[in-house]
């Protein structure tokens, strides 16, 4: 699953709408002509890159005239300090484009720096860190872009990517068995049937209506070493819910197959950059 260059246009280009509104005040104030200037922007911290294919387009849509000369790539691990990109061009562009150039790189790095954490604290363990849909609206294929970019692996994309049957399902359909056998019989030929699961017996029921994946949900780890010493190979096994760095490692040696969390995509702190902006002084 890769970017797609019209998804990144359009929603840079919804980004700079928000940011410029009818044009940078300050900027035209201050500068009525062309300005040569360059820049460049650094990380100010340990990280795991990624969002550089947004800012470069940020910069292009800005002023197509703006050479933007990547000096890292994404998925790469930065050390403080580290210069990620130089520009050169006209000062107001620059300016107009810091913003939310850096906006996507702190956020998507965020993302990718938080996912690596996960992917090395099950390193050694069968266990593969998974994200989910609890995304920023308008920003997912970014996001799960950035979760890719730190080692973990997308679960569905939308509602149209996979059959996850959860817990409101079953409030208006009925028991779990029926309703894993009902998906089973009518699931488009090669999609698996995923199914929540908060107790025994609930796992009891999916593996009897022979559910290819088994999600279990808000496990405590007595209860996730059952689970798993139960299904025996039978299904996959997911587990979900209450997962944070400090229990993580004890839940792959479970042995389940996929762990997913949310944090990943809505809780992951910005890593902190800076566009430093100076006079241009001819070639380097």
């Amino acid at each position: 699953m890769s970017l797609v260059a019209s998804d990144i246009r359009k929603i840079v280009k919804h980004a700079l709408e928000e940011d410029l509104g009818s044009g940078d005040l300050t900027t035209r104030l201050l500068f009525p002509k062309f300005i040569r200037a360059e820049a460049t922007i650094q990380t100010k911290q340990e990280a795991i890159l990624a969002g550089l294919p947004m800012a470069t387009v940020v910069f292009k849509q800005v002023d197509p005239k703006l050479k933007f000369k990547p000096l890292a790539q994404d998925g790469d691990r930065l050390k403080p300090g580290m210069i990620i990109a130089r520009l050169e061009g006209d000062g107001r562009s620059l300016l107009k484009g810091e913003r939310v150039a850096l906006n996507f790189l702190q956020h998507l790095s965020g993302i990718a720096t938080l996912t690596a954490r996960f992917v090395e604290t099950v390193k050694g363990t069968m266990a593969v860190i998974l994200d989910t849909r609890k995304t920023t609206p308008g920003l997912r294929a970014l996001e799960k872009y950035a979760v890719r970019m730190g080692g973990g692996r997308n679960h569905r994309m939308n509602l149209s990517d996979g059959i996850l049957i959860k817990d409101n399902h079953l409030a208006l359909a009925g028991s779990l068995k029926a309703v894993v056998e009902r998906a089973k019989k009518n699931a488009p030929r090669g999609f698996k049937v995923e199914a929540e699961t908060t107790n025994r017996s609930e796992v009891e029921e999916a593996l009897a209506a022979k559910a290819d994946v088994i999600l279990l949900d808000n496990m405590s780890l007595p209860q996730l070493k059952e689970a798993v010493r139960l299904i025996n190979g039978r299904a996959l096994t997911e587990a979900s819910g209450g997962v944070h760095l400090n229990n993580l490692r004890e839940i792959a040696e479970t042995g389940v197959d996929f762990i997913s969390i949310g944090a990943l995509t809505h809780s992951a702190p910005a890593v902190d950059m800076s566009m430093d902006i100076i006079p241009f002084k001819g070639a380097r």
